[in-house]
């Protein structure tokens, strides 16, 4: 059976990302600082910001490490019985048709009790094109079950989040996306801030132009235990 015809589900996750192209120098340097590459699924050494020590970036770094350097656009989810790898990869292929590459600025923001690459401002095209990939891959995901639910808090959610949760499997879709490239995991209680190290370690790559959302990848985790590990990346070409 070819991969594309095998069954989806058994332990796999998906996920639809934003990750900036492997050739692109946001791409390497936000890799870097995570000490992973979703492009080859290996690891690459460490780019540690000031003031701290390799040790202690690569603990504050290790959630995020697991997902790679990237946006979510549909969050992790287990494919429903029945659906390939190859039916999310049409699907994928036909949103990088219906959809076009547009650009914004960028900035390194802290976001509550991490930090994150964030627009400066979020343009009307960015909500539209996560939402539509919320929406094309909902009838391809298996439910949430109890543990997932928990997992997400949903006594901590607005109502409205937790319909969506209800809904879609995640709760921050539609007005409550927001467009995230996370760089580092919740800081511990005491620990130096790490953004101002990290606005001076983006700014050459992000500062000096917009950066162009050209692409939306499919990425996969084979194992709870894993990392995910991009598996196509398509072209926005509407």
């Amino acid at each position: 059976m070819a991969d594309g015809a095998r069954p989806a589900g058994r332990g796999h996750r998906y996920a639809v990302y934003f990750a900036p192209g492997p050739e692109t120098a946001l791409w390497r340097l936000g890799s870097a600082v995570l000490g992973y590459d979703a492009a080859s699924g290996a690891d690459v050494a460490a780019k540690v910001p000031e003031g701290w020590s390799a040790e202690a970036w690569h603990a504050l770094t290790d959630d995020p490490r697991t997902y790679g350097f990237h946006a979510t656009l549909k969050a992790p989810f287990r494919p429903r019985e029945g659906v390939t790898e190859g039916d999310l990869l049409a699907a994928l292929q036909g949103l990088g048709r219906a959809s076009a590459a547009f650009s914004m600025d960028l900035q390194v923001a802290r976001l509550g009790s991490f930090v994150a690459i964030v627009p400066r401002q979020a343009p009307a095209a960015l909500g539209a094109l996560a939402f539509a990939c919320v929406e094309r891959f909902e009838d391809m995901r298996s439910p949430l079950n109890a543990g997932e639910i928990a997992r997400r808090r949903p006594e901590r959610l607005t109502e409205r989040q937790r319909a969506y949760l209800d809904r879609f499997g995640y709760p921050y879709v539609a007005e409550d996306f927001r467009f995230h490239m996370t760089l580092t995991g919740a800081l511990p209680a005491g620990a130096s801030d790490p953004v101002d190290a990290l606005r001076r370690l983006f700014a050459p790559v992000i500062d000096a132009s917009p950066t162009l959302l050209d692409g939306i990848s499919l990425c996969r985790q084979d194992t709870p235990d894993s990392r995910f590990k991009i598996v196509a990346r398509v072209a926005l070409q509407g």
